[in-house]
């Protein structure tokens, strides 16, 4: 047998209260069938000051490889001669998964007081897989709230010209929800270790999503931490992001960049989220632009882009909700973003459709799919707040054309991208928006496509470049 293991370690006040959440007394000592072996829970230690339980897996590393359900040549060597029973990779998530459930559930009948409360917790990893090494390690607990020491193991202490392992010694210190420790614990164990010893089917989907509800969408890594659990299954991916908008309301282009990319993978080497910020990008060097405002910026996916690109040498992301401002903030790591790139970059609370002098005076304002989420009689408000007041050299309004939805199998009828969407126009009525917009206002504007131009219902998603006329041109005319 093979044994991996963790402990939780409470000094709570009353700290044997960590038995009633647990839903195990700390005075026995109980085991479990789980698929992988044999889990047992018991408490080293149990004072009014401190209490620790541990969670011990026996690994039966034979009958796994030669049950059915984990696949793999049974008669391979190698099935059998390895160290991942001793890690506390899947298998280990799994047993917290059942032994913990109740706990993880955050349900607590005997105590309902202590189920949200959050409590000084440590958690021993003592031999932690991590593909990233202990940076990883930092970079998907430390979001989360905890502190986390994570001390390289290495090959052989014998040989230390060999250097360091794929495994870590690591503790996580921190005043958590113990629901939410046990949720981390669940989804980021796999991820660290990006593997999974169990088949991955569209059920991981649900588990995912259960898990993950309260914090996962806001995670600076919540790409990598969806693309690993899931196995790097691009459709499982989707729906996990789909499934995700549906509790969290802060991205809903996420949804939108879900359903265009799965739709388009099997034609499109490069997903369609990809290729409207390349075509925004290419437009912005085009006009020289140099100081550029993202106008509903949501998580900052091109304030990425636009600072690491130079040529641009101020960058002013703008958007109304705080929450997607802290967001992108963790997501751009503006903490420790170099110092070359965190002065070109600047963050601010501003709605689209109210005068904000902070925004004016820039080269470019940029609006990515933005326009649509936006109820048509307020269209007018952010037409006057960006055209006439800020009056940028260069305004750039990307949004979905209506028209190609009919190429999407999994939308229905009728149905626009996204529940958050209020309208999605035809070419024909972003023609006649953006043509009126330059009546009223003194620019011109030209329209590019991005996406596969359906020659019957043109691209996915359709681009307006608008450039202000100067006072001569504006006589000429």
């Amino acid at each position: 047998m093979c044994r991996v293991y963790l402990t939780i370690t409470s000094t709570a006040p009353a700290a044997t209260d960590l038995g009633y959440l647990l839903h195990k007394h700390p005075d026995r000592a109980q085991q479990f069938d789980i698929s992988a072996g044999l889990a047992h829970v018991f408490y080293p230690e149990a004072t009014y000051e401190r209490c620790t339980v541990a969670l011990v897996l026996e690994v039966d590393p034979i009958a796994l490889v030669r049950g059915r359900r984990y696949g793999g040549d049974a008669f391979a060597l190698s099935q059998y001669v390895n160290d991942r029973p001793y890690a506390a990779s899947s298998m280990l998530a799994v047993a917290l998964g059942k032994v913990f459930r109740t706990a993880m559930a955050g349900k607590c009948d005997a105590r309902p007081d202590l189920v949200d409360q959050p409590l000084p917790l440590e958690i021993h990893l003592p031999a932690l897989p991590s593909v990233g090494g202990p940076e990883m390690v930092l970079e998907l607990f430390e979001p989360l709230g905890w502190s986390v020491q994570a001390t390289p193991i290495p090959l052989d202490e014998t040989v230390p010209h060999w250097g360091d392992s794929r495994y870590v010694n690591a503790r996580l210190r921190g005043t958590v929800v113990l629901a939410q420790a046990l949720s981390h614990l669940y989804v980021l164990l796999p991820v660290l270790d990006n593997a999974k010893h169990y088949w991955v089917s569209s059920d991981e989907v649900d588990k995912l999503v259960r898990a993950g509800s309260r914090w996962l969408a806001d995670h600076p890594e919540r790409d990598l931490i969806m693309r690993r659990y899931l196995a790097h299954q691009r459709d499982l991916v989707a729906s996990a992001v789909s499934r995700l908008a549906e509790v969290d309301d802060l991205a809903p282009e996420a949804l939108d960049n879900a359903v265009e990319d799965n739709e388009e993978k099997a034609c499109d080497v490069l997903p369609l989220v990809a290729r409207r910020k390349q075509a925004v990008l290419e437009a912005l060097q085009a006009e020289g632009a140099a100081r550029v405002v993202d106008l509903g910026c949501g998580e900052g996916a091109l304030l990425r882009e636009l600072i690491q690109d130079a040529r641009f040498s101020e960058v002013l992301g703008v958007d109304v909700s705080p929450r997607a401002l802290e967001v992108a903030e963790r997501r751009l790591n503006m903490g420790r973003m170099p110092d070359s790139q965190r002065a070109r970059l600047r963050l601010i609370q501003s709605s689209l459709t109210y005068r904000d002098e902070r925004f004016a005076g820039y080269d470019a304002i940029v609006l990515m799919e933005v326009i649509e989420h936006l109820d048509t009689e307020r269209l007018p408000a952010l037409e006057n707040n960006v055209f006439a007041h800020a009056g940028p050299r260069v305004v750039i309004v990307t949004t979905p054309n209506a028209e190609h939805n009919v190429r999407y199998e999994r939308l229905a009828a009728g149905m626009m991208r996204h529940r958050d969407h209020r309208f999605e126009w035809t070419r024909a009525e972003f023609t006649a928006w953006a043509t009126s917009v330059c009546e009223r206002t003194g620019y011109v504007v030209r329209f590019a496509p991005i996406g596969i131009d359906d020659p019957d219902v043109g691209p996915p998603t359709q681009m307006a470049v608008f450039g202000r006329l100067d006072d001569k041109q504006r006589k000429a005319s």
